[in-house]
């Protein structure tokens, strides 16, 4: 059952790794890799002297950043307060219909949110209605970015909520049941029983998210991102792309090897803090 998986991998994710070499060349590819000269370390050197380089992995870490602690607030807030649903349709319900988004491909909901968020889209419909200036959402830089992290948390937050869900589910009822006694209500019953609880689970995923630092997620910014937005929502994988595009191969492979180690790094990092801090460790 693991064969085609692994087999996939090993074409797709380790075939390739001896194509790193194009950083460190001049890369012609009529030339290839053997007959292309040898650069050493300068597209190093003009990725941090190009300003729009420069600025592309501000942008990469600010979206990151914000996914980051939105993605692990909001899930934690959804399922305690869905736990606290006793009527199980309802719950059920909900929880379906939270999940769906998850699912939908990042083609089909951009597609749906350049209509939503358009000019003449519902949004700036109704915006108009109470009397309030129309806003350009995916026009204008600032709202981009706020844009594409809401979105992000719209399609997302239901899913990551599902381990903090299966947390909730294993707290000894003891511990409710001697708070109660102790005259402690929902409220603090939350903040001194349920939150402590979930605080190891939560350590470890928001550690283990940090090696997602430099990954704003290709698929919907590609999906979102236009020349107006260009300076503001351009991320790591956005540029690279274009350079591709463009022909520089050696400059992007040398972009993409820079955020492949700077990810290693921050992974190493969080499952140490994990190890650390949640006593969370793989083997």
């Amino acid at each position: 059952m693991l064969l085609p998986a692994v087999i996939i991998a090993l074409i797709f994710k380790y075939a390739p790794m001896p194509g790193i070499i194009m950083a460190f060349q001049d890369f012609k590819p009529w030339l290839g890799i053997d007959g292309s000269s040898w650069v050493g370390w300068a597209n190093y050197e003009l990725i941090f002297t190009l300003s729009d380089a420069r600025q592309v992995i501000v942008n990469t870490l600010l979206i990151s950043a914000l996914k980051i602690v939105f993605g692990l607030a909001v899930p934690v807030v959804f399922a305690l307060l869905l736990n606290e649903i006793r009527h199980m349709g309802v719950k059920r319900s909900v929880q379906t219909l939270v999940y769906l988004p998850h699912f939908m491909s990042w083609v089909i909901l951009g597609g749906i949110l350049l209509d939503l968020l358009s000019l003449e889209g519902i949004v700036n419909q109704f915006i108009g209605w109470v009397g309030l200036p129309q806003v350009m959402f995916l026009g204008d830089g600032g709202w981009f970015r706020f844009t594409v992290v809401v979105s992000d948390l719209w399609k997302e937050f239901g899913f990551s909520a599902i381990v903090f869900l299966a947390a909730l589910s294993g707290i000894n009822p003891a511990l409710y049941e001697a708070a109660e006694i102790d005259g402690a209500g929902r409220m603090k019953q939350t903040i001194y029983v349920t939150l402590p609880s979930l605080l190891p689970i939560m350590i470890v995923v928001f550690t283990l998210s940090l090696g997602n630092m430099l990954n704003a997620n290709f698929d919907q910014i590609y999906n979102l991102i236009n020349p107006l937005v260009l300076s503001q929502g351009d991320i790591i994988d956005t540029y690279v792309y274009r350079a591709f595009q463009e022909g520089q191969y050696s400059l992007a492979t040398a972009v993409g090897v820079f955020k492949s180690l700077v990810g290693f790094i921050l992974i190493g990092g969080g499952y140490y803090i994990a190890y650390r801090w949640a006593n969370y460790r793989i083997f």
